[in-house]
């Protein structure tokens, strides 16, 4: 059965402080002692606000962010807005990728004082369904979903079982992101919709001497799974990998769809030995490739190496004949926020995570990121995702990450190696396929 949303994807301002001054004449010198009194006492309030959070009175919140990143940068300037604004203490620390998913679980099953943290809507909700608190009720008591973006919190609620148990921001979509001066130069005027027509963009721009398609070891595999997905429609695409359905013709089906691409010339002639992040760095971003399948975090990834005058474009994974699914289905979802059920300041950890993700700076968290807004009332996206937003606000059907192809970890690697062999051109469709069935 295919996942269809209820909803298409459409996608607080900070409280003020008041300060009150004491009436009546003063000296300079009993100013100048008031002045450091109230120094002080700012310097001990915030000596408690540190202390308390270590302590278990304050929030306890574990990033999937690097410090350094634009989103810890933004993340770190909303915690220190709220504590000024509520009074309370946050100890956040970023842990970073490697450090959240190879530290968070052994940490929540020893009992460590976790309130909350972030991750992958599916690693969250999946991976890490055991320990998560159920929002619903928060969320109705703070009539969070009257701004939210009302496809990802139905995204939200369909991988966490019908419950909402997450809460997303940072929303992503995977798609191809492409040059637009580049199909411009090419003649290709309309995004491809199907196969067929990406087929004849790719000719067009082969012919202008540029790469038509390129990808790396990151992401390659995720072709195979839309292509698959596009097919049958996610729930039996995913089968087929789970059950190791080899045989089945759809898969040869794809392989031939690559293996025709690979014998016209449409992959870079680098793609079967690309390691992330060379096909995005050294070939789209530095313009001689002209589309490739990856998120809507690329551009932000790339801007320094493809400079201000990149043109950005993005299209859906095309239409495949006599396909299930069409450009309405894609992978996307968010970063999400969790709270720990064990959390015993879950009220608390829910303000925080409105916070982040509603009005002020969710805004600034998109501006400084280059990322999507996640609260319906920020309009204002980034210029270069102008092209991304037609694209997500037309999804109704969720893929999750890699739309089929790593729903069987014990053959991802096995998959892996021999679709970018396809890609490349050293083996036939034929050839893909037995190796799978051996």
């Amino acid at each position: 059965m295919k996942r269809k949303l209820l909803y298409p994807i459409a996608v607080m301002a900070s409280l003020a402080l008041a300060l009150t001054a004491c009436g009546g004449s003063q000296t300079k010198e009993s100013a100048k002692d008031e002045k450091s009194e109230s120094k002080a006492e700012a310097g001990s309030k915030a000596e408690k606000t540190d202390a308390s959070a270590q302590s278990g009175d304050g929030l306890v919140y574990w990033s999937m962010w690097e410090a350094t990143e634009p989103q810890g940068q933004a993340l770190k300037e909303a915690i220190d807005a709220f504590t000024k604004d509520t009074g309370i203490a946050v100890d956040v620390q970023f842990k970073g990728r490697t450090g959240i998913r190879e530290g968070l679980q052994p940490a929540l099953d020893a009992g460590t004082n976790i309130d909350l943290f972030d991750e992958d809507i599916d690693r969250v909700n999946k991976t890490w369904s055991d320990y998560l608190l159920d929002l619903e009720e928060l969320a109705k008591a703070n009539d969070y979903e009257k701004t939210a973006n009302a496809g990802l919190i139905a995204a939200c609620r369909e991988v966490g079982g019908g419950t909402l148990k997450s809460i997303p921001y940072q929303p992503n979509v995977f798609a191809f992101f492409y040059n637009k001066a580049i199909f411009e130069e090419a003649g290709v005027k309309e995004v491809p919709k199907t196969w067929e027509e990406l087929d004849k963009a790719c000719a067009l721009i082969k012919e202008k001497g540029y790469a038509p398609i390129t990808s790396d070891d990151a992401y390659i595999l995720s072709s195979f799974g839309y292509h698959l997905s596009r097919i049958n429609g996610y729930e039996k695409a995913s089968q087929i990998v789970k059950d190791g359905k080899w045989d089945d013709p759809s898969v040869l089906e794809v392989a031939k769809a690559y293996e025709d691409f690979a014998k016209k010339g449409y992959f870079s002639e680098s793609i079967a030995s690309n390691v992330w992040p060379a096909g995005q760095n050294q070939e789209l971003a530095a313009g001689t490739a002209a589309i490739y399948l990856n998120g809507s975090w690329l551009p932000n990834e790339v801007k320094d190496i493809a400079g201000d005058d990149f043109q950005w474009g993005c299209f859906s994974y095309p239409a495949v004949e006599n396909g299930v699914d069409g450009i309405e289905a894609a992978n996307f979802g968010a970063q999400v926020l969790a709270i720990n059920k064990n959390s015993k300041h879950a009220e608390d950890a829910f303000k925080l995570i409105t916070y982040f993700t509603k009005g002020k700076y969710d805004q600034k968290l998109s501006e400084m990121s280059l990322g999507i807004p996640a609260d319906s009332d920020n309009k204002e996206w980034p210029e270069i995702l102008s092209s991304v937003k037609p694209v997500m606000e037309s999804l109704k059907t969720r893929y999750p990450w890699a739309a089929s192809a790593e729903d069987n970890a014990d053959m991802t690697p096995i998959l892996k190696e021999n679709f970018t062999k396809l890609c490349g051109g050293s083996i036939t469709a034929e050839e893909f396929v037995k190796n799978l069935q051996k």
